[in-house]
């Protein structure tokens, strides 16, 4: 995982909307968290989420078991700000993903857009699995937004994996099963375009919703 102090220089140098990854409204994340865990207090985890307006709309949606989390400080206290007294609703936590330290079996789902692109060790890519296997309850479901195979190599200055919906299937592993892919043209900031996955994946006791 790249340092901590890379992320803490993009959130102190840009706004909140021009970081490259930035949209008013997750609207692809908030229909599957709907789709995949509609009941409102279900247990959600955001991973590295930053500055990310998810939260906002979650609030929003009425669920009240809330944790954000993030490497960035800086990115975090943006959220907080904006929500004001809303914040507290909401459990914060600063740590790199790859080594973080997380309730077992706590959420019902795992959601994270932009963070496992980053991952590009092996080694990396295979602690961030095990800290999502661990905290995930034995039916939780996994929202994975990552560049697609067409998307761009790097990003915020650092190299990025790309995947097909077959290949994020296969980095996850056998405990994960694949419940629906789904892709998006994502129009950055500065008007280019970046094409993104979603994986759905439950673990595999889990039952497919029939919403």
């Amino acid at each position: 995982m790249e340092s901590k102090s890379h992320w803490e220089k993009v959130y102190r140098e840009k706004e909140p909307d021009g970081v490259s990854w930035y949209q008013e409204h997750a609207e692809r994340s908030l229909a599957l968290i709907d789709k995949y865990r509609p009941q409102t207090d279900a247990q959600l985890i955001d991973v590295g989420a930053g500055a990310s307006t998810l939260i906002d709309d979650l609030l929003r949606m009425g669920y009240q078991n809330l944790t954000v989390l993030d490497i960035s400080a800086a990115g975090l206290n943006v959220a907080r700000e904006r929500l004001g007294a809303e914040a507290e609703r909401v459990s914060w936590i600063e740590a790199d993903i790859t080594s973080a330290s997380l309730p077992r079996h706590r959420y019902d789902l795992w959601h994270d857009r932009a963070v496992f692109h980053f991952l590009t060790e092996p080694e990396d890519r295979a602690k961030y699995i095990q800290v999502m296997s661990a905290s995930l309850k034995p039916d939780g479901i996994a929202i994975i937004g990552t560049f697609a195979e067409e998307g761009p190599s790097q990003c915020s200055g650092l190299p990025t994996e790309r995947y097909s919906a077959a290949s994020l299937a296969t980095v996850l592993g056998d405990q994960f099963e694949a419940l629906e892919s789904a892709y998006e043209v994502h129009l950055t900031p500065n008007g280019r375009t970046q094409q993104f996955l979603y994986g759905c994946f439950g673990m595999r006791s889990n039952v497919v919703p029939t919403r």
